[in-house]
């Protein structure tokens, strides 16, 4: 990589060369999927009319917020639902699934979660966590069943010997802070077939965070009843400063809606603010950002598995989602990495991540974030848990090229060690 601002070594160089020859077949699929959503993207705009006047935003209740409509309208017939709230009022990615889960489940249901434990951060939602009198799932009368992710894949026959006692069946679609391979959509159409197979009306809901347009189908067009993600994570492009959304079956979404606002009232309200622009950009833009952060990762794997480090997915690998995780063995090493992709980002280059007891962690975090929006995974950064074997999980990357250096800063200050 031949520039004069970032200073390489010599052997540096010559690794990122190699790295780059590689790549040519991966980046080309990447491209291919990526103009395939992006036309589709376009579609979705035209057939639905989209307008100037759609851009505007509303205030107060947001009673026939035209804009806010047309907005989930393109993103429902973008993914193949028929429904969708897209809405800047899901405050995170966990609250979008705790909307959908309260919505939909029921006192007395079970949820059956076929990719072993959920990310962390819904563990005080589901009640795992031990915590009392706040309002789980778990507190409401929801029981909860558990299939390891054995082998790196899902036990269709557990799921279907299971499915007839359960209401829900639930599918994290990324790894999370696990050693596993993120879902595929064609895992999420097995799952679901198996699934509804033993009991028809059971509700198959994904965790989509991290893997929306990584293929050029979503799980709603492949078999799942609903699905929710974040707007900072892949379908906010970037730009969307805040949000989330859920998607699927229209009764479902209406579920959800009520628990999002209120009962008797639902999607009617929800004043959109000026903020309708940058969900319409965000979403826009989203498939060709989606790509850049798959090269990014696609070139992190190649880089550090010619390094030494063990990496996953590899760099050939089909993915589900935009993280490769990256284990080096080591606590100084890790926070090192932390700190050099931090100090090659944009925002706040001199600050130095430090771990922390992050709330709904297990153990001390250290993430490195240096982003336009705070906390938004499609720009490149990476956490990890304080515990061994000492794994960075890198997600985003909005621009190749930067993330690229920034990899291999980081990798040359590691080697300096």
């Amino acid at each position: 990589m031949e520039q004069d601002y970032f200073p390489l070594g010599q052997g540096m160089q010559q690794t990122d060369e190699e790295v780059m020859q590689g790549l040519d077949g991966v980046f080309a699929k990447i491209e291919q999927v990526r103009d395939a959503v992006q036309l589709a993207m376009l579609h979705a705009f035209t057939q639905n009319r989209v307008g100037a006047n759609h851009l505007m935003g509303t205030t107060g209740y947001g009673y026939d917020d035209a804009g806010r409509e047309k907005l989930e309208a393109v993103f429902a017939g973008l993914t193949g639902s028929e429904a969708a709230l897209y809405r800047h009022q899901f405050m995170s990615g966990t609250h979008t699934l705790a909307v959908a889960l309260f919505g939909v489940l029921r006192p007395g249901d079970t949820l059956l979660c076929a990719t072993g434990r959920p990310y962390d951060t819904l563990h005080g939602v589901l009640g795992l966590s031990g915590d009392k009198g706040q309002g789980s799932l778990r507190e409401f009368g929801v029981r909860y069943r558990e299939l390891p992710f054995q082998g790196g894949g899902l036990d269709l026959a557990e799921i279907q010997t299971q499915a007839p006692q359960c209401q829900m069946l639930y599918l994290q679609r990324s790894r999370g802070y696990a050693n596993r391979r993120a879902l595929r959509t064609v895992d999420i159409e097995a799952a679901a077939k198996a699934a509804k197979a033993a009991n028809p009306n059971i509700t198959v809901f994904v965790d989509n965070c991290y893997g929306e347009f990584v293929e050029a189908r979503e799980p709603t067009a492949c078999g799942a009843d609903l699905m929710a993600g974040s707007l900072i994570k892949n379908p906010g492009g970037g730009i969307a400063p805040t949000g989330g959304y859920i998607a699927g079956k229209a009764e479902l979404v209406e579920k959800c809606a009520m628990r999002l606002t209120a009962p008797g009232v639902g999607g009617e309200i929800g004043c959109s603010g000026e903020l309708l622009r940058q969900l319409y950009l965000g979403l826009y833009f989203a498939p060709g950002v989606v790509a850049e952060a798959l090269k990014t990762a696609a070139y992190a794997s190649a880089l550090y598995q010619k390094l030494g480090y063990t990496v996953s997915p590899s760099p050939e690998e089909a993915r589900g989602d935009i993280i490769t995780s990256i284990t080096l063995g080591d606590r100084e090493k890790l926070c090192v990495f932390c700190e050099a992709i931090q100090a090659m980002s944009p925002i706040d280059s001199f600050v130095k991540p430090e771990p922390w007891p992050m709330p709904g962690y297990d153990s001390e975090v250290i993430m490195a974030a240096g982003a336009f929006t705070n906390g938004s995974s499609i720009e490149l950064s990476c956490d990890a848990p304080l515990r061994a074997p000492y794994t960075a999980f890198l997600q985003g990357g909005l621009n190749f090229t930067a993330s690229r250096i920034a990899l291999l800063t980081a990798a040359q200050k590691m080697r300096a060690l």
